[in-house]
């Protein structure tokens, strides 16, 4: 369907969800940020010997998404998807349940790595019980789609249900393709975000065997250094975070609260490494230009950025230049170093965080135990402190998210004029 004869629609923000390391919903999450607290720790699950291995930190969800799901939700649904699940419902709530036409009402919500905890138990099932054991529910419940399928058919979505997995870009992305087709009136109502729950020895093993991962083991709660000189890599986390979408006029007629407009959205790709980013930062800086020009709004309106900012070497030199390059004067802030990394979850949750801080006038904080890189620093980058920083002034906000496989996206936001 080509987009209305007046040009693409106005998206605005209209509720927030999520579950994640440090709460199990937005407002637990906000205070934990005021709080300034790391929910990384160190990992005590009997696995971690059982494998040896080298990594044994990680920023498990604060909540068991489980205990407010029914048991046949419990029994049917990855991890992965009771996360997403927790979230889509609270964020709904908190948009005030709109009233929609179910032939009208979209979801776009992605994974990065997918239900991973379904793959190995159907294989631990099959291996040492035989092939009559696994489960019927296995397939719907391992399926990459499997979150968005959940939330779509606990709100009745008929509009389409989508999934655009891209790594850790995941959460994102499927923000922007919900945005998208709400501007070409393709639904009026889009429940958008991210999930990923992989904490498994597998993976841990695999990130590890990759140098991705922090090895910080005597020190959890300062493990995940964004922009600092000594970091070495993430933290693996798990979570889920949503927006509620809507279009403008939708919102309007019912007298919907909105918390931003999602001004504009970009999406791009390195074409360079499977796991490296191009070292230019060339689409990266591509993805923010375009997300901005699509707003509407100037680089210097933009006074905040909720970074990507994993914590590894080489990607936090890359987005801190770009960063400078593009926004030199906007407020960095690096949440991972509160939540760890929540993989395709990271996209939704910064997305939400990048909502409240411009709906609150607050920037949420950067752990900085081992400082700032000088050559970060060098760059004039302004990152926000332990402490966070008020900025009742603040116009426009961006978050960026990207992924293994050379993913880039960026999501502007701004106040409601």
């Amino acid at each position: 369907m080509p987009a209305p004869a007046s040009g693409p629609r106005t998206v605005v923000v209209t509720g927030v969800g999520t579950t994640n390391p440090l709460a199990g919903d937005a407002p637990g999450t906000w205070h934990a940020m005021h709080a300034g607290r790391s929910a990384v720790r160190a990992l005590d699950d009997g696995w971690v010997d059982q494998y040896a291995l080298p990594v044994r930190i990680a920023a498990p969800l604060a909540v068991d998404p489980g205990a407010s799901l029914s048991a046949r939700e419990r029994r049917r649904l990855d991890r992965s998807s009771q996360c997403a699940l927790v979230a889509a419902r609270e964020a709904w709530a908190h948009a005030g349940t709109p009233s929609v036409a179910p032939d009208r009402l979209a979801v776009s919500l992605s994974p990065g790595i997918g239900p991973v905890l379904s793959v190995m138990e159907a294989w631990e099932t099959l291996r040492e019980k035989g092939p009559r054991r696994v489960a019927p529910t296995a397939i719907p419940a391992l399926m990459p789609n499997a979150p968005a399928a959940a939330v779509g058919l606990d709100l009745g979505a008929r509009a389409g249900v989508h999934a655009p997995v891209s790594a850790c870009a995941s959460g994102a992305e499927a923000i922007a393709h919900g945005a998208d087709l709400i501007a070409l009136n393709r639904a009026d109502v889009v429940v958008a975000g991210g999930t990923d729950a992989a904490l498994h020895p597998m993976t841990v093993a695999a990130f590890a065997a990759m140098r991705a991962l922090s090895n910080r083991n005597g020190d959890p709660a300062t493990a995940s250094r964004p922009f600092a000189p000594d970091r070495d890599g993430f933290v693996l986390a798990e979570g889920a975070g949503v927006l509620v979408l809507e279009a403008a006029e939708h919102a309007a007629a019912r007298g919907a609260r909105v918390l931003a407009v999602l001004a504009g959205a970009a999406v791009t790709a390195d074409a360079y490494d499977a796991v490296r980013p191009e070292p230019s930062g060339e689409e990266q800086e591509r993805a923010l230009r375009e997300a901005l020009a699509r707003g509407g709004i100037r680089p210097e309106q933009v006074g905040h950025v909720n970074a990507h900012a994993t914590s590894t070497p080489a990607g936090d030199a890359v987005e801190a230049s770009v960063l400078a390059r593009v926004v030199p004067t906007a407020a960095v802030s690096a949440t991972k170093s509160l939540t760890g990394h929540l993989l395709g979850g990271a996209g939704g949750l910064e997305a939400a965080l990048t909502v409240l801080a411009l709906h609150a006038g607050w920037l949420p904080p950067t752990l900085l135990p081992g400082g700032i890189d000088p050559e970060i620093a060098a760059l004039g980058l302004d990152v926000v402190g332990p402490q966070g920083r008020h900025a009742p002034d603040l116009e426009a906000a961006v978050s960026t998210s990207f992924g293994f496989g050379g993913h880039n996206v960026a999501l502007a936001f701004t106040r409601l004029p």
